[in-house]
């Protein structure tokens, strides 16, 4: 009843003549009262968080120090189901980046900022819809790489074409793909086009078919025929024996017979197209000793003479080849693959994320 008596007392004297005498210096001395108050306030909770700050600060630096071994610790059984180096390190990665994470989760609590500590790890809050728009690209990309180490489509130094690319695969990180194609440039693809594109591996199966084309006259045996060109095929060392080999007919031209030869050949030891253009020297070769005539499409040419005597087309064929000189040129009879010299060049040439920063 006190306590009431002298709060109505105080609201009494404020509206009382007396005081409006000195109304205007209360209020300045109010508003220095206020502001330490404010003051000292301010400090005295800073002084009480203080403790917890310091406790959330150390909890970042003991989890940041302590992501890169509990990393190593936590993906050694991965190891017992895949020796893929770049799982490996997607996945401690991971870890590191969860384990810094729930440091900085840490902090927040211990700061007194439950709800916005939530909202981050949660990702409902405004930074994780920014970052999950701006990474989107990077994250394609670095679970594109994770599931192509799972599946393996492709291995280091397999000749593979992808996306409209050939080339030989040197490196796979947690972004792209880096392919070295038979021109020795280094090609980067992102590993979502990679995962999301037909892939052809054209080294998980050694054995490659090539195969081309040659015209013969119609006035020729093409049993024969065929059976010479079934004949350069199998003398030749580089092609191999199963499957066989083929000499097909094609198709029926204006002036020649098509035959298409096909044949088998390891590429892990021949190039395909090396191989071609030997079969193809051979058998035009021994055609001509054979006497296998190889006429172009049919053309009648006529000249008009002053006596106005026509000229008649001459389709023959001569078939005495010409002997070349002999030349000391091994690269003609080179039927090596070109995939070794690209993975040669591969492993000497520089990375090209290696070297000093553009920035």
């Amino acid at each position: 009843m006190n306590y009431y008596l002298l709060i109505k007392n105080q609201l009494a004297s404020l509206f009382t003549p007396t005081v409006s005498v000195t109304s205007q210096a209360i209020p300045e001395s109010l508003s220095w009262q206020d502001l330490n108050s404010q003051i000292t306030q301010f400090l005295h909770t800073t002084w009480q968080m203080l403790p917890a700050l310091t406790l959330g600060i150390v909890a970042i630096m003991i989890c940041y120090l302590l992501a890169r071994p509990l990393s190593y610790l936590l993906i050694k059984p991965l190891g017992f189901v895949s020796e893929s180096k770049l799982l490996h390190v997607v996945t401690r990665r991971f870890f590191s980046i969860i384990i810094i994470l729930f440091g900085v989760y840490l902090f927040l609590r211990l700061a007194g900022l439950t709800s916005f500590a939530v909202a981050i790890m949660s990702g409902t809050g405004l930074v994780g819809l920014i970052l999950g728009f701006a990474f989107r690209d990077i994250a394609e990309n670095f679970i594109s790489s994770m599931l192509l180490s799972v599946q393996r489509p492709f291995r280091i130094d397999d000749v593979i074409e992808v996306d409209g690319r050939l080339g030989v695969v040197k490196k796979v990180t947690a972004r792209a793909t880096t392919l070295v194609d038979f021109d020795g440039n280094h090609i980067q693809i992102p590993n979502a086009t990679v995962y999301k594109n037909v892939i052809k591996n054209l080294t998980a199966n050694p054995k490659m078919r090539g195969h081309f084309n040659v015209g013969i006259g119609y006035d020729n045996d093409i049993r024969y025929a065929q059976q010479l060109a079934m004949k350069v095929v199998n003398q030749n060392p580089a092609v191999i024996s199963d499957p066989p080999s083929q000499v097909l007919i094609d198709s029926l031209g204006s002036a020649t017979l098509n035959l298409t030869i096909y044949f088998w050949v390891n590429s892990n030891e021949h190039s395909t197209i090396k191989v071609a253009s030997q079969l193809m020297r051979e058998l035009v070769n021994t055609y001509l000793a054979e006497q296998i005539s190889m006429p172009d499409d049919a053309r009648e040419r006529i000249i008009l003479n002053s006596e106005n005597e026509t000229e008649q087309p001459n389709n023959s064929v001569s078939a005495e080849p010409k002997t070349a000189k002999s030349l000391d040129d091994h690269s003609l009879d080179d039927v090596s693959s070109d995939a070794d010299d690209i993975r040669e060049q591969a492993d000497q040439s520089r990375d090209p994320e290696q070297g000093s920063n553009i920035i």
